[in-house]
């Protein structure tokens, strides 16, 4: 495609997305495209301020609000959560990952704030999800790109800790749940609601009006429906609209997945990481912090119980790092992540490039949709 505007047009024209928003930004030069509708209805053209369920790149925010506190002394990498977190003091583990939920052993060492970061903590999805210890995060914990219903986070944690690890702390990569640990992690050691920590310490400065954990009623009109593709193949179907469970604050806000918010949010939160913590003269993060959530913690062996999601790729805190070069956006040293929503955000430090996708349709698995395959080709041909 000769464009950016002209690649997602040709996936809205055939069908396979109501709209989209895509941003390609390199130094000074930003190329944006707002295409489509907001629905399938076509009932409003999508707009670049447009609203969209970011789900999982959810997660780089969470893992920056952690940073901000362990520079300032709240929290700190090595030590235990217990000190904040009291019901995992003495979590259990299945004795093998296929072992049944009541054939355990006690956990070898404490779950650190480094655990949860790098998501090593012991909970979480692996790559093998009919393992039995997997089944309590869907039923129990309700963990997806939907929100938590109808329990508060002091719920949650009371029932998380009756839920046995999957592997010692420390032993593999297992997806999800560390974050939204780590929201509720935040939450206590500040003594303020999550949301309102990351109100005050990310959106603020960096001047994300339009990201929470809820849309306002004054806001809804420019909110995207989210769709699912059919198992017939035919029409996407509704999974969520404007007023539906994005339109209230949830009892439990998500630091895996709850957040809503635009193309140029995070596109600041890009330029942030880009200037090493530094955004518009104001220093959110040190230099040290951006680079330890921007660089690969793994081993292999971690690596390989998480291996459906990670593919050519390593894990920061709170997003991935490619650690090689396969296709021609992987690039060695590329953060982010990509949202269940169909949404990804990434920066590639030794480029200085920043790339968004937003699109209203889910994922159907760990494997990009053929747009954000486009979507990143077309970037790394630009720089």
């Amino acid at each position: 495609m000769s464009d950016l505007r002209s690649l997602l047009e040709a996936r809205t024209g055939d069908g396979s997305l109501p709209g989209a928003v895509g941003l390609v930004a390199h130094g000074g030069a930003v190329e944006v495209a707002a295409v489509g509708s907001l629905d399938t209805a076509g009932t409003a053209p999508m707009a670049r301020d447009s609203l969209f369920r970011i789900a999982s790149v959810t997660k780089p925010v969470t893992a920056a609000a952690t940073m901000m506190l362990i520079e300032d002394g709240l929290l700190a990498l090595d030590l235990p959560v217990a000190r904040w977190l009291p019901e995992l003091a003495a979590p259990m583990v299945v004795r093998t990952p296929s072992a049944p939920l009541d054939d355990v052993v006690p956990a070898e060492r404490p779950i650190t704030v480094a655990d949860l970061l790098t998501f090593r903590a012991g909970y979480g999805f692996p790559a093998d999800f009919s393992l039995p210890a997997v089944a309590p995060l869907f039923s129990e914990l309700q963990q997806g790109p939907q929100p938590v219903q109808g329990v508060t986070p002091d719920e949650w944690t009371a029932t998380l800790a009756r839920i046995p690890l999957l592997y010692q702390p420390g032993r593999a990569w297992l997806y999800n749940t560390c974050s939204d640990i780590l929201g509720v992690l935040i939450a206590r050691a500040t003594g303020q609601p999550f949301e309102d920590v990351l109100a005050e310490r990310v959106f603020e400065p960096l001047g994300m009006r339009d990201t929470a954990f809820a849309v306002p009623r004054a806001k809804l009109h420019r909110f995207t429906s989210r769709y699912r593709a059919s198992a017939d193949g035919g029409a996407l179907e509704l999974v969520d609209a404007p007023d539906g469970q994005w339109s209230t604050l949830p009892a439990f806000p998500s630091g895996a997945s709850g957040l809503v918010s635009t193309v140029d949010d995070l596109y600041a939160f890009g330029r942030m990481l880009l200037g090493e913590g530094s955004y518009e003269g104001q220093r959110l993060l040190s230099p040290d912090s951006v680079r330890q959530m921007t660089t690969d913690h793994l081993t292999a062996p971690q690596r390989e119980a998480g291996s459906l999601f990670l593919d050519g790729q390593g894990w920061g805190f709170g997003g991935s790092v490619d650690v090689a070069r396969r296709d021609p956006w992987n690039v060695p040293g590329r953060y982010g992540w990509i949202g269940g929503s169909g949404t990804a955000a990434h920066v590639v430090p030794d480029t200085g490039t920043i790339t968004v996708l937003l699109t209203q349709r889910e994922l159907s698995g760990p494997t990009p949709p053929e747009v954000m395959r486009e979507f990143w080709t077309y970037a790394a041909a630009q720089h």
